[in-house]
């Protein structure tokens, strides 16, 4: 029996390190990651006068008694800051009624910019005075934060279930439905231009820039992902 002490590593430094080791990064395949299962929400926050919503695709219900749900919501998201001064959100899951619009609309602007409910067909508040939306999604459900835990790019909340209502029984999509049926296929656009010019198109929204070479400071119109998140169509 060998009695060497092999000293371990302790586990806050495999989980907090600032750095991922070159051989793990090297055996990361992202389309793994992928393969997990996410849900699309609008998620709704009020500070003051004003409404601001954006698109985050982490929710789930974490206990039952008494009822919480956890959230990630990324840090340069004007609706996290919102979420983080008042405690307090909406979290509206998307359905299969859903088409691009709510994701153009909440996901590829900032509220810094627009008032994202600024030409809402019909206003509709929970208790709590927050909106949520007329149409494209399926339920509602009010919380209240109890924690927030710092994730570096994100923030995640715990929060308390206050309010929650089905508003129809259209099914919830998936990131993968929103890729499969809702997100533009860039691929009609594939076929050689009459100027013989090279398309790019943006592997998040589906945009599709064409010209002789795609800018290195070039930033999607609709989503505002930068050059590197664009694919050379062959």
């Amino acid at each position: 029996m060998d009695d060497t002490f092999v000293p371990l590593t302790p586990l806050s430094l495999l989980y907090h390190s600032p750095f991922t080791p070159k051989k793990t990064r090297n055996m990361i395949d992202n389309k793994a990651i992928f393969n997990i299962s996410y849900g699309l929400f609008v998620l709704v926050a009020r500070q003051g006068e004003k409404d601001n919503a954006c698109i985050i695709n982490v929710a789930q219900q974490v206990t039952s008694e008494p009822l919480q749900i956890a959230i990630c919501v990324n840090k340069a998201n004007l609706t996290h800051d919102m979420v983080l001064k008042t405690l307090k959100f909406n979290l509206c899951p998307l359905s299969e009624e859903a088409t691009m619009k709510p994701f153009q609309h909440f996901g590829f602007q900032s509220g810094r910019e627009v008032n994202k409910f600024a030409e809402c067909e019909q206003e509709f508040r929970t208790d709590n005075g927050l909106l949520y939306l007329p149409k494209y999604i399926n339920s509602v459900i009010s919380c209240v934060v109890t924690k927030s835990i710092d994730l570096g790019t994100h923030t995640m909340f715990i929060a308390r279930v206050m309010e929650a209502k089905v508003l129809t029984d259209s099914p919830s999509i998936t990131y993968a439905y929103y890729q499969q049926h809702i997100k533009p296929k860039p691929m009609a656009a594939a076929q050689p231009s009459s100027g013989g010019k090279k398309k790019w198109v943006c592997e998040v929204c589906g945009y599709v820039y064409e010209g002789d070479e795609l800018p290195a400071d070039f930033i999607c119109p609709w989503c505002k992902h930068p050059a590197s998140d664009f694919k050379l169509l062959e």
